[in-house]
């Protein structure tokens, strides 16, 4: 027999399956990717060890509190909050893996509905499927009572598991665009704060948890996100240990049909994705016509003079900049937390509102060194000290539009949180002043301790300068606490004699006063940032 007869005898070769191909590419890369460097696979070892040690010690506590009458909220709640994660985590997370981008894939002929499949099976390779599946378990144990609840519990950890994965590919399928651009960069450099913020609210959870009828408070919040998928299919769980096996049958079937959803729109989203064109390819006319559409709004209010175009420039920084705006961001987001969560925690006052103004005020600091590298466009413009004011009034500006808007809100705010409005004209007009002497403590301080912030990597300060940096702010903070001092005077005064009816003249002091201390720090930080260009355009550019 000849070798093609042979070979028509045997039929065409089989093709290797799909997903086994995907499961080791997934496996390649996770190898491939320790081998980098000994801190990576140090830092993914170390991960893999917390993670495991914080699963085991929930499901331990789940498994402990088995009986209890509240467990059932308590771990609907969990479900809730891990579902949360896994909707957010490609949002914050885009680049720690790899398979998430299906660009990736766009130039092989492969269909939609076995790359899904491919995909979702090659996701439950990881560190994350793990933990969740150890949870869930959990969690289904600590509720499960009985065969019946016992049966519905395999199913639900299964469903449970699978949203969750087909959750976050979905997400990230749909903001893989997004996620892969400048934007998407900057939305995981904000990754910190949100985690911040978490933190801060399980902080203020487990206080309230840690009471005598802690998780009694999580019932009312169970009975809404019971029936909400996938926590439906722990929820299911928990009604069949009770004998209610038509809500138990409603539960899961919510789930089923959340994940048949999901799947529906991962498979057109990715058909979207693969089919369509990206911004690359769009022609350049429909680019200029963008670019031209960006000069609405702001743009056109600003004069075209030096103030307009440095008061664009700063905000533009602000936004575009992925440190500039993580710095802002903190700022908006510390400033608001500090007096919702001294509310919540039933000591707050009024007088929290403070942070607002302080930590805003804060941004005028090292203004030069934000620049980064491109401040020599701006030291080229400055040649004398009208010039240098001209520079420090703008930044200034454009710092106090954002700054003035948002302590008015945060005021407000405290007062109607926390209260009382009786004393809302004196810290509002005490947060204009405090906001004003940081301005100019922030525009003398950016004149005479500049410092590098390097444009790559976490750091902050350019390696040598961590005391410049530390001398500079906490040096122009005690500086702007004594400016203040004069209305702080006042402020006692005025309550210890019992003059509470003429506490309302602190407002309009306020505001004079620190828009005249303002301009006065600008106009003696000018002179100083003209004769020192040399010295603040080599210390900035050290980074």
């Amino acid at each position: 027999m000849s070798t093609e007869s042979a070979a028509v005898a045997a039929g065409p070769a089989t093709a290797p399956s799909l997903t086994a191909v995907f499961v080791r590419l997934k496996l390649t890369l996770l190898r491939n990717g320790l081998r980098q460097s000994t801190g990576r696979t140090l830092a993914y070892v170390s991960s893999v060890i917390v993670g495991l040690l914080f699963a085991s010690g929930v499901v331990v506590g789940l498994i402990a509190l088995r009986g209890n009458p509240h467990v059932g909220a308590l771990v609907v709640l969990l479900t809730g909050i891990l579902t949360l994660g896994w909707a957010a985590m490609p949002l914050f997370f885009p680049a720690s893996d790899e398979t998430l981008d299906p660009t990736r894939l766009v130039m092989l002929p492969l269909r939609p509905r076995p790359l899904i499949v491919s995909l979702l099976v090659a996701s439950l390779v990881g560190i994350g499927p793990v933990v969740t599946l150890a949870l869930v378990t959990g969690s289904v144990i600590a509720v499960a009572d009985g065969a019946a609840a016992a049966a519905v519990g395999v199913v639900a950890v299964v469903l449970v598991v699978l949203v969750c994965v087909s959750l976050a590919r979905a997400v990230a399928t749909a903001s893989v665009r997004l996620l892969t651009s400048r934007r998407g960069r900057d939305l995981a450099v904000l990754s910190g704060l949100f985690i911040a913020i978490g933190a801060q609210g399980v902080n203020i959870a487990a206080q309230k948890l840690g009471r005598p009828d802690g998780l009694s408070v999580l019932e009312p919040l169970g009975n809404i996100l019971r029936w909400v998928p996938p926590v439906s299919a722990v929820g299911a769980v928990d009604d069949a240990g009770h004998g209610e096996y038509g809500r138990a049958l409603a539960g899961l079937g919510l789930t089923v049909l959340a994940l048949v959803l999901l799947l529906w729109w991962w498979q057109r989203t990715l058909t979207t994705l693969m089919t369509s064109p990206d911004s690359s390819t769009l022609q350049a006319v429909e680019k200029d016509s963008a670019r031209r559409s960006g000069e609405r709004g702001l743009a056109r209010l600003l004069s075209r003079g030096r103030t307009g175009t440095v008061v664009l420039r700063s905000l533009r920084y602000g936004w575009r900049d992925p440190k500039s705006k993580m710095s802002w961001a903190t700022a908006l987001a510390a400033g608001l937390l500090v007096p919702v969560i001294s509310a919540v925690q039933g000591n707050g006052s009024i007088y929290t509102a403070f942070s607002a103004a302080t930590l805003l005020g804060l941004q005028m600091y090292n203004q030069f060194g934000q620049d980064t590298s491109a401040f020599w466009m701006v030291a080229s413009t400055i040649a004398t000290p009208r010039d240098a004011y001209q520079e420090l009034r703008a930044r200034a500006l454009a710092l106090a539009l954002v700054a003035v808007p948002y302590v008015t809100l945060v005021v407000i705010g405290s007062a109607a949180l926390i209260g009382p409005w009786s004393a809302f004209l004196e810290v509002y007009g005490l947060s204009l002043a405090v906001l004003g002497a940081l301005l100019a403590t922030g525009a003398l301080s950016s004149a005479l301790f500049p410092y590098s912030i390097p444009s790559e990597g976490n750091k902050n300060v350019a390696p040598g300068q961590g005391a410049i940096a530390w001398f500079s702010l906490f040096g122009g903070v005690v500086a702007g606490a004594v400016l203040c001092a004069p209305l702080l005077g006042l402020t006692i005064w005025l309550h210890v004699a019992g003059l509470h009816h003429l506490l309302w003249v602190l407002l309009p002091a306020g505001v004079v006063y620190g828009v005249g201390i303002a301009v006065l720090g600008l106009r003696l930080a000018a002179p100083r940032v003209a004769g020192r260009l040399p010295e603040i355009l080599g210390a900035v550019s050290k980074g």
